[in-house]
C-alpha cells in the first residue's frame, strides 16, 4: 500500500508537510497542497482508518456483538440501534466470534453493546477498567463505564404461566433455552416460582436450544408422552414454529390437544395458524435504547445508567381454555 512517505519522497516534501496538506490544514500554501493532493490521487493513496481513528481517538463506529445471527430475532433490534446511532453520526458493525474481541482494545470501534453470551464477563470487565465503554443486554455488570438494558423476562415468564393456568391446565411443559443464555436462565427461574403457586398443575421441563429444530424435538417428546390435553411454554418463539412444524405432521392439534405460548413476538407469530399466543416487547426499542445509553456513555452525558424493558400478553388461539 501507498504510504504518506511515498508521496512526500515523490513530493520533495516532508512527512509532516503531505499529513497536514493530506488533512486541509492551513500550514501548507495552496500549490504545494493541490500538488501533494495530485500525486496522492495519482498513486492511488488511501488512508489509514486505523491511524486516523489513533489520532483523533474515535471512529464513529459501535460494534453489537451477537452469539450468532440466527433466527427472526434480530432484524427490529438492529434497525432500531442502527437508526439511534446514524441520527447521531455513528454508524454500527455486528459482531461475532473471538477475533473481532480485539477491536475494542484497538479502538477499531469506539464502543460496544453485548448480546453475545460467549463473550466472558471477565473480559469485559477488563475492557472497561481500560476505559472502553460497554452496554450490556444479556447479563448484569456494575462498573461505570458499563450500562445494561435488560429484558423483564421474570414477567414476561410469569404472564406465560399465568395465561395457560387461567385457561384451566392441569399439565404444562416448558420447553427450556440454552444454560449460557441469560434471558433462558431468568424465564425457566421464573416459571419454576410461578408453578409453585399452583398445586394442581402436573409440570414437566424438556431440553430446548431456542431453534427450531429443538422445538421439533420437543413436540415429538411431548406427542410420544401424550395421554391427555396440555399446555406448552416454549421460551422462545423460534422453538414455537419447530412445535408447530412437527405436530403439522400428527393427528394432534394445536389449540385442542397441545396449546402452546411463546416469548418474544417475532412477525411470523401473527401468520401461522392458530395465531400463536406470546410474550411482547418492543425489539426495536431495546436496541434503540441500548445504542442511546452508550452514547450517553461515550459522550459523557447525564441520563439512566441501566433500562428495562416492559413485556406484554399477546393472545391467540393457539391456547384455548379446557
Amino acid at each position: 500500500m501507498v504510504s504518506i512517505k511515498d508521496i512526500a519522497k515523490q513530493a520533495g516534501v516532508s512527512i509532516s508537510t503531505v499529513s497536514y496538506a493530506l488533512n486541509g490544514s492551513p500550514k501548507v500554501t495552496k500549490e504545494t497542497s493541490a500538488r501533494i493532493l495530485a500525486i496522492a490521487k495519482e498513486l492511488n493513496y488511501i488512508p489509514s482508518a486505523a491511524a486516523r481513528s489513533l489520532k483523533k481517538r474515535e471512529t464513529k463506529i459501535i460494534g453489537i456483538y451477537l452469539t450468532n445471527y440466527s433466527g427472526a430475532f434480530y432484524g427490529q433490534l438492529l434497525q432500531g440501534m442502527m437508526e439511534t446511532l446514524s441520527e447521531n453520526g455513528y454508524e454500527l458493525i455486528v459482531c461475532s466470534g473471538k477475533e473481532s474481541h480485539r477491536f475494542l482494545p484497538e479502538r477499531m470501534i469506539d464502543g460496544a453493546i453485548i448480546l453475545d453470551a460467549t463473550y466472558e464477563t471477565k473480559e469485559l470487565l477488563s475492557h472497561a477498567e481500560r476505559g472502553h465503554k460497554l452496554v450490556v443486554m444479556d447479563r448484569r455488570m456494575d462498573h461505570p463505564n458499563i450500562s445494561q438494558v435488560l429484558l423483564d423476562n421474570k414477567a414476561g415468564a410469569t404472564l406465560a404461566i399465568d395465561y395457560l393456568a387461567e385457561k384451566g391446565h392441569r399439565k404444562i411443559c416448558v420447553v427450556k433455552g440454552p444454560d449460557i443464555s441469560f434471558d433462558a436462565r431468568q424465564r425457566l427461574e421464573a416459571v419454576q416460582k410461578a408453578v409453585q403457586r399452583y398445586s394442581h398443575i402436573e409440570y414437566i421441563e424438556i431440553d430446548g436450544d431456542f431453534n427450531k429444530h429443538s422445538g421439533e424435538e420437543a413436540g415429538k417428546k411431548i406427542h410420544q408422552d401424550f395421554t391427555e390435553p396440555v399446555g406448552v411454554f416454549c421460551l422462545n418463539d423460534e422453538m414455537a414454529i419447530g412445535m408447530y412444524n412437527y405436530f403439522s405432521r400428527t393427528n394432534l392439534r394445536i389449540g385442542e390437544d397441545v396449546h402452546i405460548i411463546g416469548f418474544d413476538n417475532i412477525e411470523v407469530s401473527q401468520y401461522i395458524q392458530p395465531r400463536l399466543a406470546t410474550i411482547n416487547y418492543s425489539k426495536h426499542k431495546w436496541g434503540a435504547l441500548a445504542s442511546e445509553l452508550l452514547l450517553n456513555l461515550i459522550q459523557k452525558k447525564q441520563g439512566p445508567e441501566h433500562e428495562r424493558i416492559n413485556v406484554s400478553l399477546i393472545e391467540g388461539d393457539s391456547v384455548r381454555k379446557r
